[in-house]
């Protein structure tokens, strides 16, 4: 069971019992998770069910649309090709639970960031292109950019304040055109499950929106230039180049950069000097594109 002593579980459980018509035999926390407490719970003798308890700030705040979102494009994606989660209740106010929660089927297989092999770079290229393959049957938000002008501030260990000065500027003029498609809007390699030496799931559905291709290839080029380096960065966007064809828009890679920076008096999310500087290095890799 869970021991943590700052997220009580008590109600949430009881809730899922209830749902379900089965007892919660055992519950495990899973990793990461910056938003919420997930919970692979254990029901009928085996794990089957995975529980998003919003429990996270500034996201609880915002946790009924969040959870909300996800629970409708988990079920939208059902007659997909798309590995996705199935939804099996929502509790999106809290009421029952406490928190902002969701209650679906647990995937598969386990999150694997060390991947940067061909064939796995061109797996997660190829999965991201399935997903911008799909069309909505349900209305979408449009994107948010997670690079407000509140963060346009140089970070205190950017070795070039110049290069962010100038990447401000940048994205306080207008974006490039482009064509609207569906998008994850979070992907990364810390939500794409792995299997039997393949990809059996891709996880966490609250941010989806309607945006830029691009958007998301910067997001999860970035990811993996924070953990391994810009060079693996460009082989994951030259992957999904070669599987879509699409022409790279390094304007959001740009965006996306930026986006890492925290808001005014806020801890980072990255606190690795060794990953800071990557992400500094990322930027003057995509910035000179836009030229």
């Amino acid at each position: 069971m869970i021991t943590d002593p700052e997220v009580d579980c008590s109600a949430a459980l009881a809730w899922v019992e209830e749902v379900l018509g089965k007892r919660v035999e055992g519950v495990r926390r899973l990793s990461g998770g910056w938003t919420s407490t997930m919970l692979a719970i254990t029901v009928g003798g085996h794990e089957s069910v995975v529980l998003r308890l919003m429990t996270n700030e500034p996201w609880r705040t915002h946790g009924e649309p969040l959870t909300t979102r996800e629970s409708e494009i988990q079920r939208m994606l059902v007659n997909t090709t798309v590995p996705a989660p199935r939804s099996l209740a929502l509790d999106a106010t809290g009421e029952r639970c406490g928190h902002p929660a969701h209650l679906m089927t647990l995937l598969p297989g386990t999150i694997e960031p060390q991947r940067t092999d061909d064939a796995s770079i061109a797996g997660l290229a190829g999965l991201l292109a399935d997903i911008h393959a799909t069309e909505p049957t349900i209305e979408v938000r449009g994107y948010q950019s997670w690079a407000w002008e509140a963060k346009f501030v140089v970070p205190a260990w950017a070795t070039d304040a110049q290069l962010w000065e100038d990447a401000f500027a940048l994205l306080r003029g207008e974006p490039p055109t482009y064509e609207p498609c569906f998008i994850h809007r979070d992907f990364q390699p810390r939500n794409v499950l792995w299997a039997d030496g393949g990809i059996s799931g891709i996880v966490d559905w609250v941010e989806t929106s309607i945006g830029p291709a691009w958007l998301d290839v910067a997001h999860c080029a970035t990811n993996l230039a924070i953990t391994h380096g810009t060079e693996v960065a460009d082989r994951f966007a030259d992957a999904y180049v070669m599987a879509t064809g699409c022409d790279p828009q390094p304007y959001f890679d740009v965006m996306d950069v930026v986006g890492f920076l925290p808001p005014p008096e806020r801890a980072s999310f990255i606190d690795d000097p060794l990953e800071l500087a990557r992400l500094e290095e990322r930027l003057a890799a995509v910035l000179p594109r836009c030229q």
